[in-house]
C-alpha cells in the first residue's frame, strides 16, 4: 500500500500531488473506525499512502510515537495494514511540528499520501511547464461557520416582500 520513492526522475514526473493531514482524537476515542475507508481509497487507486505515523501527547505534554503494539493495545487493530508505511518524506521535524499542534490527552495520525486520481492532470500540467504555486484546504467546520454567517447576514438584511399588487416606491 506504500510507494518506493527511489524512482527515476521520469517516474516521479508521473506522480500525483502529494498532501498530508494531521488528525487528532481524544486518546480514548481513537477507534480505527476510519481505517476501512482509508483502505478503500487505496484499493480503488484514489490515493497511495506514503507515510503514516501515530502520536500520543500525554496529559503532562510528553509525546510518544505509537508502535503497532501500542495501537493493538488501544484496539486500533486495522492500523496493522499500514505498519511500515514510511517513504522518508515525513521526517523527525515534521513529526515534532505535528506533535506541537496536539493538545495534551490527544492522539493523532499523520498521513502523507499521493493523490493518484490527479496523476494524469498533474503530469499534463508539468509537461506544459505548469507548477503548483499555492494550495489550501477549507475545514468543514470553517465552511459551516461561513455559511451560517451568510445566512445570518441575509436574514438581518432582508426586507419583507410587498404583498402582490401593493404600490412600489
Amino acid at each position: 500500500m506504500t510507494v518506493d520513492l527511489e524512482q527515476q526522475p521520469s517516474d516521479l514526473d508521473q506522480m500525483g500531488p502529494i498532501d498530508y493531514i494531521v488528525v487528532a482524537f481524544p486518546t480514548d476515542r481513537m477507534t480505527g473506525e476510519a481505517f476501512p475507508l482509508l483502505v478503500d481509497l487505496v484499493d480503488r487507486g484514489i490515493i497511495r499512502i506514503l507515510d503514516l505515523v501515530f502520536l500520543r501527547k500525554d496529559h503532562d505534554g510528553v509525546v510518544t510515537t505509537l508502535t503497532q503494539v501500542d495501537l493493538d493495545q488501544m484496539k486500533v487493530l486495522e492500523a496493522a495494514l499500514f505498519d511500515g508505511a514510511a517513504s522518508g518524506l515525513l521526517g523527525p521535524d515534521d513529526v515534532a511540528e505535528a506533535a506541537a499542534a496536539l493538545d495534551p490527552g490527544t492522539a493523532a495520525g499523520v498521513l502523507v499520501y499521493e493523490n493518484v486520481w490527479a496523476t494524469p492532470f498533474a503530469a499534463a500540467l508539468r509537461r506544459s511547464g505548469g507548477q503548483l504555486v499555492a494550495s489550501g484546504h477549507i475545514p468543514v467546520q470553517a465552511l459551516v461557520a461561513a455559511l451560517d454567517a451568510v445566512e445570518a447576514e441575509e436574514s438581518v438584511g432582508s426586507v419583507p416582500a410587498s404583498p402582490p399588487g401593493a404600490p412600489v416606491g
